[in-house]
């Protein structure tokens, strides 16, 4: 995580000083150094400049200068950056921003610790030994839906609400007063909120007040003729999915054989849907391709009888569909899930 440093005093340098050579000891933060006097037009002139370059600043200066400087560039949780504040005394690591998504609680928790200095995180999530959902969702890759109830409900949670859960997945968020829901059907008076963990498209969710959270668990398996357009391939895969009740924002991986490793086609769609881009070796189709339908055509073109199907079922979870074809195109869809 890229941090930038801002002093303004003698004994603030010093401190971020000391903080960008402990920073050298972690792979979690690299710190640089910016120190008002140094700079031509002072600290506020670059602050977009660092905004745009850093996910996150250090103010060694008092929390009003911080605040100040900062108020014209805030815009919402999700886009704030993390913002600690250090007195220049080395006493207190404030989290000032973005202290779950940004991430300035877990900074505000290192610079306390190198540093030794108190950190000072006023979440009441945290001090409360609650996970909120944010950090929740940060922690296994969830795609918050609705990022306008995360507050809502950890604040019910921060009250003591019964909360209904509902997931595909195996995690567990930490919160005591939670009632696990089996299902969707029906309702459960005594529940105040929910939070549902799910990459359906379209649900029907029977609370009025809840958290959507589309879990990464869909992996597509593809195999294509040469020089298919990317923007075919990426409207197979949206009907394909809608077809299926899924969410594109579920996407975990797109697989395909070693042989179609530079398909633009299936690069293009990999960059278009953010998901990485498996490549299986024809050994490792090979060892299951008897699971699945086989098209003579295909082993005499590339050496296995089939590719969606295999790369699907290696990357893991129910195979939903198995080959799609389109116009030179095949698609099977696996979905991983923990619950029916």
């Amino acid at each position: 995580m890229k941090i930038a440093c801002i002093s303004f005093t003698k004994r603030g340098r010093e401190v971020g000083d000391r903080l960008v050579k402990l920073s050298c000891k972690t792979n979690e933060y690299s710190i640089t150094h910016y120190i008002n006097a140094e700079i031509h037009g002072g600290i506020k002139s670059i602050i977009p400049y660092l905004l745009k370059e850093y996910e996150g600043l250090i103010f060694v200066s008092a929390t009003g200068i911080a605040v100040r400087l900062m108020k014209p560039y805030i815009i919402d949780k999700t886009k704030d950056p993390a913002v600690v504040v250090v007195d220049d005394g080395a006493k207190f690591a404030i989290s000032l921003l973005s202290g779950h998504i940004g991430g300035a609680n877990r900074l505000a928790q290192w610079v306390g610790s190198v540093l030794k200095a108190i950190p000072v995180i006023t979440t009441a999530s945290d001090n409360r030994g609650i996970e909120s959902i944010d950090i929740f969702a940060m922690k296994n890759n969830y795609h918050i839906e609705n990022i306008e109830a995360v507050k809502e409900i950890t604040a019910m949670m921060v009250n003591g609400d019964k909360i209904g859960f509902y997931s595909e997945m195996e995690e567990m968020i930490n919160y005591d007063n939670f009632a696990i829901l089996e299902s969707l059907e029906g309702t459960d008076p005594s529940i105040d909120g929910a939070i549902v963990v799910s990459s359906k498209r379209s649900l029907k969710i029977p609370y009025e007040k809840y958290c959507l959270l589309i879990p990464k668990n869909i992996n597509i398996g593809i195999g294509c003729r040469k020089g298919v357009e990317g923007k075919r391939i990426i409207e197979l895969i949206e009907d394909t999915l809608d077809q299926l009740n899924l969410s594109v924002k579920g996407i975990k991986a797109i697989g395909t054989v070693e042989v179609k490793r530079e398909e633009a086609g299936i690069i293009e769609a990999c960059k278009y849907f953010n998901c990485p881009l498996k490549i299986f070796s024809l050994e490792e189709i090979k060892r299951v391709e008897d699971k699945f339908s086989k098209s003579q055509f295909v082993k005499e073109t590339i050496g296995v009888y089939s590719v969606s199907e295999p790369s699907a079922y290696l990357l893991g979870g129910q195979l939903l569909a198995n080959k799609i074809r389109r116009d030179g195109i095949t698609l099977s869809i696996a979905k991983e899930v923990y619950k029916g």
